[in-house]
């Protein structure tokens, strides 16, 4: 089986290799790596990267922290708003529920004065009918008397003239 060439690969394969080369080249030229210009290229690159990595991991820090900071800010300030509206809110229901409560009492007292005319009236109409009835029925014996009174006059009429004609009918 083949070995897939990547990136990795080559990098680990240099690795392995260059302390090999390096400690080869030292002994045959005799001279010291740091004179050698692409070795001290490839140093100063490495050292500028870390000083890079660095540099960038301190912004990015920094960035996170400032952004940590806005964030919070916003945070304290939009708390701050929602309690200010919570609070205005509350107010204004406290204000309705007030308002409402007054109304209700207020439709309350004029039901109970509806109420109370009504009691009124249907005492007053009952009086009204008692005393309607009362004289009905006043009105009711008057005519019962004067009934029996015509009742006993024409009887009486009757038997007088009855009386009248049998002492005609005998002289």
């Amino acid at each position: 089986m083949e070995q897939q060439i990547t990136p990795e690969y080559i990098k680990q394969l240099v690795y392995s290799i260059l302390p090999e080369v390096l400690a080869q080249y030292k002994e045959e030229k005799g001279k010291d790596i740091s004179l050698n210009p692409l070795l001290e290229r490839l140093i100063r690159l490495e050292e500028e990267l870390k000083a890079l990595r660095i540099e960038m991991s301190i912004r990015f820090e920094a960035i996170i922290k400032e952004m940590n900071i806005k964030f919070e800010t916003t945070i304290k300030e939009m708390n701050t708003r929602f309690e200010a509206i919570i609070q205005e809110m509350n107010i204004r229901f406290e204000a309705q529920k007030k308002e409402s409560v007054a109304s209700f009492e207020a439709i309350n007292s004029r039901f109970e004065a509806v109420l109370a005319e009504q009691r009124a009236l249907r005492q007053e109409m009952n009086a009204r009918f008692e005393a309607l009835n009362s004289r009905f029925e006043a009105l009711e014996k008057r005519l019962n008397f004067l009934q029996w009174l015509i009742t006993i006059g024409f009887s009486f009429l009757i038997g007088l003239m009855t009386f009248f004609n049998f002492f005609r009918f005998f002289k």
